[in-house]
């Protein structure tokens, strides 16, 4: 019989960023949970609230995985990262009733994995989104006519999994061709840009919808808004996220709704007719245009950034939710979200998006979370980190998520960058204008 988790559950949490960092600050807090084993690529933040998993992650090693897992009784295995779903972590490793996984399975996660696939589904289902044409490798030249042909401003995907770099927002016919090139011809992202997709630039403002789904319920977590591009008032290349903060004013309850209705529903029904029970997050990248809520991408998997202030303020037992969504029992969790704001600030280091600079000393960490009190949480979420001596080293281009909860989004934001810097490396930096869009300037 379905009914949530085990009182005393064993977790495996895969992925090594700043969304499973969050997640495990969230699970430790669960009355539920057992003995809790991360990745074994952890950051330092992961490794000091759990076990390193002895075993490889690898599609190669699924079997001595799950030999270990059997002898470590894990009961659930959360994943984090879109590309461990690309490789059917959870199709390998799902055995209900005993285990459960929470994340779709390959044939779910393609939504994100495929993007021009995922245009398909999006058309089949009438799900508003951008226009756009898909090209292949063979058909480069087909590509570059169309770009010439089209005086709007273009967006160019790579339609593979590309770590949130494989996205273009092109001002001019003259950069299409160029991010175009880059991918069919110089193949910068490898076989994730064998296919490529050129879509229409929509104008509006951007919001992140995340969803559980079970297969049937869908329970809409709270709207948030991400920082993709790297400078100030939303200036230079864009990045895996430099920020977020919850909720975003901009998702009215009507807004919402229609979301759910004219996105979500007809979204998850196309995926039942092509045979797919999904089963995991849902996450809709938006467009607020002048003609209604509009998709930009599908991502399959918790949002980094966005999980980072999702967490902060949530209310409930995050073990037993992920549980019940991937056992089929979403409708009896219990989920809600502390009120006031929370906002994250992505403190990077030199290079970023780049070719990062790595393996330098993390100062400041324990004077920024002292900022954090009972009724105001803060918390530094690891993401590109590693465990040196005395203390961390950085080991990627997004260190550090600063994340501040308070009864308003200024009040958050301010808290977040206040604490930001106080963190100290060689070349770090962080944009101070979070939330800009809805305080204006600061």
């Amino acid at each position: 019989m379905k009914g949530g988790a085990p009182d005393r559950c064993n977790v495996l949490l895969a992925g090594s960023g700043g969304r499973e960092h969050a997640l495990a600050w969230k699970l430790r807090q669960s009355p539920r949970l057992g003995d809790l084993w991360v990745d074994p690529s952890a950051n330092a933040g992961l490794l000091s609230l759990g076990r390193a998993c002895p075993q490889s992650l690898e599609p190669r090693n699924r079997f001595h995985l799950e030999r270990w897992m059997e002898r470590e009784d894990i009961r659930l295995v959360v994943v984090g990262p879109e590309a461990l779903l690309e490789q059917g972590m959870a199709d390998d490793l799902h055995k209900p009733p005993h285990r459960m996984v929470f994340g779709p399975m390959r044939a779910g996660a393609r939504l994100e994995s495929d993007k021009a696939w995922c245009k398909q589904v999006l058309r089949s289902a009438n799900v508003p989104t951008a226009e756009a044409r898909t090209f292949g490798r063979d058909q480069l030249e087909a590509a570059l006519h169309f770009v010439r042909s089209r005086p709007d401003p273009l967006v160019v995907k790579a339609s593979g999994l590309c770590a949130g770099k494989g996205v273009v927002v092109c001002d001019t016919p003259a950069q299409a061709e160029t991010a175009v090139r880059d991918m069919l011809e110089r193949r910068i992202h490898g076989d994730a840009g064998a296919t490529v997709v050129i879509e229409e630039r929509l104008q509006g403002e951007e919001v992140s919808v995340l969803a559980l789904v079970d297969g049937s319920t869908i329970w809409m977590l709270e709207a948030c808004q991400d920082h993709k591009r790297v400078g100030e008032r939303d200036t230079g290349p864009n990045t895996s996220g430099m920020g977020a903060y919850c909720p975003t004013p901009l998702a009215t309850e009507p807004l919402l709704r229609q979301v759910e209705r004219e996105i979500l529903v007809p979204t998850v029904d196309a995926l039942r007719r092509e045979g797919i029970d999904f089963r995991g997050v849902l996450y809709a990248g938006l467009m607020l245009t002048h003609g209604g809520p509009k998709v930009l991408e599908f991502n399959t998997r918790f949002g980094d950034p966005e999980t980072q202030a999702l967490m902060m303020r949530w209310r409930g037992d995050l073990l037993d939710t992920l549980w019940r969504t991937a056992e089929g029992s979403l409708d009896g969790a219990e989920i809600a979200f502390a009120p006031g704001s929370s906002c994250c600030v992505v403190v990077c280091a030199e290079g970023y998006p780049g070719k990062p600079r790595s393996g330098d000393p993390i100062e400041g960490l324990d004077q920024a979370e002292a900022l954090g009190s009972s009724d105001m949480p803060l918390a530094c979420f690891h993401a590109g980190t590693k465990a040196g001596s005395p203390g961390p080293l950085t080991a990627g281009g997004r260190v550090v998520g600063v994340t501040a909860a308070a009864p308003d989004l200024r009040q958050a934001a301010g808290r977040a960058s206040e604490a930001a810097s106080m963190i100290r490396f060689q070349g770090s930096f962080f944009r101070r204008d979070i939330g800009h869009r809805m305080l204006g300037s600061r």
